[in-house]
């Protein structure tokens, strides 16, 4: 009998960081590895990953990281993780492929590191571990789902899927894999829970094409289609729906050009080079407004937002957006994003173009719903069941569907990050918190650097501001030189604060006597009484604490 134990460093309980391990007798294997975004509190955050230090120590136990799809949440932490965790990858030729791109953007040198490309027919031996994939449907292609053979059974992680039926073979989803799957004993299910609140949507793929369709046969003049780069299976729509209406397309969006340039490169995007066109900058004979252009405007979570306030506001160097053209939305806002998708829309109905913003519902997120959910679980009839990527709401949804179909709540397990679930001789059991976890919030391009308190310090700023005083101060004679500055930066306006500001002073010269009667002069301890001190006083007649940094100079005349 081996032990198996299972938990997430991220991925529970949040939307993104998607990182889970599977123990099995103490060989280790890492299922995805994303990041997550801040929303708006974390400021100045570009990018949160999980704290993946707790591998470093475990580091040749651990197998190999396994990659399901190229979405950010479920890849892009790894240019980070494998600075101290050079371990084998393995991952589809598309995936692979938008990895690459993305660690050679980080300096790497791929030569150095392993990684390996896989297909579904795929088996990779570790021992007495076997490694197999099978094809899921999601909205980028190539996307699999992995399963572990272990001498218990199998345990089998679907990340994210739906049942959605597909005619293109890169989004196929291989139900005769899943049903050998369901033949064999399935020991734990890891499934997605994103899309467990949703009910199964029936044919809104043929409403949403012929809404569409209704709409490119309405437009006189050009279409803007805005649309999130990683959403390969729409872009591909659009550009069917362009041809079929014998347009010219543009793609818009730097980064999203990158891997819209792969998917093209690759074969993974069919669309004919005489029917792409590379926009000039807007000049006086160039103005990029033919009605037969369709512009796809693409980008992650707030950047088609973004891009299109800056065409309505004809702050853009490729289109100018007017009453003449049509705009498409089909980015429902993402968490963190809502805020700018509202001013987005204000800012385009202001511009009188003809506004198109496609139902939620048509824009089926590419996650399961409840009935698929329930189809993946009576394909493979699990012994447990582990809800995974989603909120703690998404989690329980997958526990009620599961109960629906006749499981009860000790086969359920809903987690958090860093508990441990342990299953041994079929029996499973829960340690909670076992794992230290937590964020690693990225800023530019350092790790690591940006924690609690540098948080903390943001949200002062924020809130409160900053107040600098400057001073020039003699050691030899004691005494302070010429004048003592006072610089604000978010706190008070210093031309209408002038009283206060010169209470400041005056409360400066108090604390800097008591420092320049002794012998020696304590720089910390003068620094701090100074700060202590002006702190309290702008407490009690503002209520509000700013940052105050006193900039004590020495300088000997």
């Amino acid at each position: 009998m081996s032990e198996i134990r299972f938990f997430a460093l991220g991925g529970l309980g949040e939307n993104g960081k998607n990182m889970y391990a599977v123990e099995v007798d103490r060989q280790l294997f890492i299922l995805d590895a994303g990041i997550k975004y801040p929303s708006s509190e974390f400021y100045g955050v570009d990018e949160i990953i999980p704290d993946y230090k707790i591998l470093i120590r475990a580091k040749d136990r651990i197998r190999g990281i396994f990659l399901t799809h190229a979405h950010e949440d479920h890849i892009s932490a790894l240019p980070h993780i494998l600075k101290d965790l050079n371990v084998p990858v393995y991952a589809t030729n598309f995936t692979m492929q938008v990895v690459s791109d993305m660690l050679k953007d980080e300096g790497y040198n791929l030569e150095e590191l392993t990684l390996n490309r896989i297909s579904q027919n795929s088996i990779i031996k570790f021992g007495n571990v076997r490694v197999t994939f099978f094809n899921t449907t999601h909205s980028i292609p190539e996307s699999v789902g992995i399963a572990i053979h272990t001498i218990d059974g199998v345990v089998v992680y679907t990340s994210d899927f739906t049942f959605d039926q597909s005619g293109d073979l890169m989004y196929q989803t291989d139900f005769r894999k899943i049903n050998e799957l369901g033949e064999k004993h399935v020991l734990a299910l890891i499934t997605e829970s994103l899309g467990s609140t949703l009910e199964l949507n029936g044919g809104v793929n043929n409403t949403l094409m012929h809404k569409l369709n209704s709409v490119y046969a309405n437009a006189d003049g050009r279409i803007i289609v805005s649309l999130f780069s990683s959403d390969l299976r729409k872009i591909q729509r659009i550009i069917d729906i362009s041809l079929a209406h014998h347009k010219r397309i543009a793609i818009i969006g730097r980064r999203a050009q990158r891997i819209v340039d792969i998917a093209i490169e690759d074969g993974y995007l069919n669309i004919p080079k005489e029917s792409l066109i590379n926009l000039r900058y807007i000049d006086e004979k160039n103005k990029n407004d033919d009605a037969d252009i369709v512009a796809l405007v693409t980008g992650n979570r707030h950047e088609p937002f973004f891009m299109l306030q800056r065409m309505c506001k004809k702050s853009d160097r490729l289109i100018h957006i007017t009453e003449e053209d049509t705009v498409i939305l089909m980015t429902p806002p993402v968490p963190g994003t809502e805020k700018m998708a509202a001013r987005t829309l204000d800012v385009l109905y202001r511009s009188d173009a003809q506004v198109q913003m496609i139902d939620k519902r048509l824009l089926t997120s590419a996650h399961a719903t409840a009935d698929e959910l329930k189809m993946m679980m009576n394909l493979l009839k699990p012994k447990y069941i582990i809800p995974v990527i989603g909120e703690y709401r998404h989690q329980y949804g997958v526990k009620r569907l599961a109960h629906e179909i006749g499981y009860i709540d000790d086969d359920v397990f809903l987690l958090d990050n860093g508990d441990v679930l342990t299953i041994k001789d079929q029996e499973a059991y829960v340690s909670k918190n076992d794992i230290s976890v937590g964020e690693i919030l990225i800023d530019g391009t350092a790790v690591g650097d940006v924690n609690d308190f540098v948080m903390k310090d943001r949200e002062l700023l924020a809130e409160d501001g900053a107040l600098l005083i400057v001073a020039h101060v003699n050691p030899k004679t004691k005494s302070i030189l010429g004048d003592v500055q006072i610089v604000t930066k978010g706190f008070v306006y210093i031309q209408e604060s002038e009283p206060l500001l010169d209470k400041v002073k005056e409360m400066f010269f108090e604390v800097s006597q008591k420092h320049l009667e002794g012998k020696y002069i304590n720089w910390n301890e003068y620094k701090r009484d100074v700060r202590n001190e002006i702190n309290r006083f702008i407490y009690q007649q503002t209520r509000r604490s700013p940052i105050t940094i006193p900039v004590i100079i020495s300088t000997e005349v």
